[in-house]
């Protein structure tokens, strides 16, 4: 179908995989949610001899992996037949970290959909993430949701998937603090802790990587003014590499210890150097909106 497009969700249950279904049909995608992976060849094949119709020219589905027809193995390569006759799929995971799906499920009261009895929460986790393993790194796009709520995660995926922009690479610029955790959802990451580190001036210290002082304080450092030269170098390489391969998603992560002054610094520097020759460039501070920021 000219023009069709199928975006395939996936992920650990309890990430915000509805939420991220929902999203989209508030953009316009027709959605299915819980297909059995090994229907997935034939609800294509339905939607294209309706495609003078035009519902399905904007599609999502939510596939449950776990159906016993059809291993997540074989999900991926399901995907490459897809592409192979001509349709524009995708595959968006989203995966969160197992603390934070023990709370969630500890707080809606639910029963994991792979909790076998005598087995703990933490087991059945641990037992779907092993399984969903093939589809988490085959897919396109991967969601880290573990610091995300429904607002932010509805609105990273609106930003990321837009319709309006499919054929254009997008590519998204994260700076986080290791000690809160790297991000799940990076394709490379980078450690910026070697800087001179703002925090250590009592001034700065409250302050972030986006205020004049700081900023000011940084852009002083001929070490620093490297680094970001380096990372600019790299980071375009990356972009090229992934516009040649016809990539749609690249995420990359810049870290400092607390993700408050050099590593947000980094980021806001790079969107601006970067941004006049990546339409749609976008930057995420991962750790300047966690609660009890320090």
């Amino acid at each position: 179908m000219p023009g069709m497009r199928i975006i395939l969700v996936s992920g650990l249950s309890g990430a915000g995989k509805s939420v991220v279904l929902h999203a989209l049909e508030d953009v316009g995608y027709f959605c299915v949610d819980n297909l059995p992976a090994s229907l997935l060849e034939y609800f294509v094949s339905h939607s294209l001899r309706n495609s003078e119709k035009g519902v399905f020219d904007q599609t999502a589905i939510g596939i449950d992996a776990r159906d016993n027809a059809l291993s997540p193995t074989d999900l991926p390569r399901t995907l490459e037949a897809l592409r192979r006759s001509g349709l524009r799929c995708e595959l968006l995971a989203v995966t969160a970290a197992d603390t934070e799906l023990l709370r969630r499920f500890g707080e809606t009261k639910r029963r994991h959909p792979l909790a076998q009895a005598g087995e703990s929460l933490q087991q059945a986790i641990s037992r779907e993430r092993e399984l969903l393993d093939p589809v988490i790194q085959a897919a396109d796009l991967v969601i880290d949701t573990t610091h995300l709520g429904v607002h932010q995660l509805r609105e990273l995926v609106v930003q990321r998937v837009d319709h309006r922009r499919a054929e254009q690479l997008s590519v998204t610029l994260v700076s986080f603090g290791f000690k809160h955790g790297v991000p799940g959802d990076c394709d490379f990451v980078f450690d910026a802790r070697t800087l001179p580190n703002p925090y250590w001036d009592t001034a700065l210290r409250p302050l972030t990587g986006r205020d004049p002082a700081v900023v000011r304080w940084l852009d002083e450092r001929p070490e620093v003014q490297r680094l970001l030269d380096e990372y600019a170098q790299f980071i375009g390489a990356r972009i090229a590499e992934h516009r040649a391969a016809h990539r749609r998603y690249l995420t990359l992560g810049i870290g400092c210890t607390g993700g408050q002054h050099r590593s947000v610094y980094l980021v806001e520097r790079l969107v601006q150097r970067l941004a006049p020759e990546v339409p749609g460039l976008s930057r995420r501070h991962h750790s300047l909106d966690l609660p009890g920021r320090t």
